[in-house]
């Protein structure tokens, strides 16, 4: 099973998932992140989150849809509002499509402290929502049914 979890810039909420998933997925399933307008460059303080959760940062980098094209996901999950706006693209084909949206912890103005606390709260967040979704019985769910179990995990 193939998961993209798609963003704008794909520098923080994406980038945050893709590494989460891999970090406690079963054996055949994978994770990748990318972005509609990407930034280049992973903000800091993803990368620093994540090393301190323990979880690699190897093989990480900000990337467009394109860099996917060739990869026919099972699932495209668009984590923060501006990409939940946006079509996905052609190539993404017939997967499975759901919006977990996310607040931007990079959005986070006030002190260091602040935004480390908005990015360790989005990495438990998106754990949570992770293991709700590994867990799902996909093998007895239709595809309403599925459609409709992942929009229930976008609301945790």
């Amino acid at each position: 099973m193939k998961v993209i979890f798609m963003c704008t810039a794909n520098s923080c909420r994406s980038v945050l998932c893709e590494a989460m998933f891999n970090h406690i997925a079963p054996a055949g399933m994978q994770a990748f992140s990318t972005g509609s307008q990407p930034k280049g460059q992973i903000h800091p303080m993803s990368l620093k989150t994540l090393e301190k959760a323990g979880i690699s940062t190897q093989g990480l980098y900000s990337k467009g849809n394109e860099a996917l094209a060739d990869l026919q996901p099972d699932f495209v999950i668009t984590v923060c509002d501006n990409a939940a706006g946006e079509a996905c693209p052609i190539y993404f084909g017939s997967a499975h499509k759901a919006h977990w949206g996310l607040a931007d912890p990079s959005d986070c103005d006030e002190s260091e402290a602040q935004m480390v606390a908005a990015f360790d709260a989005t990495l438990v967040q998106i754990r949570r929502r992770l293991e709700a979704f590994m867990a799902l019985p996909f093998a007895e769910l239709d595809r309403e049914q599925l459609n409709a179990q992942m929009a229930r995990i976008g609301q945790l």
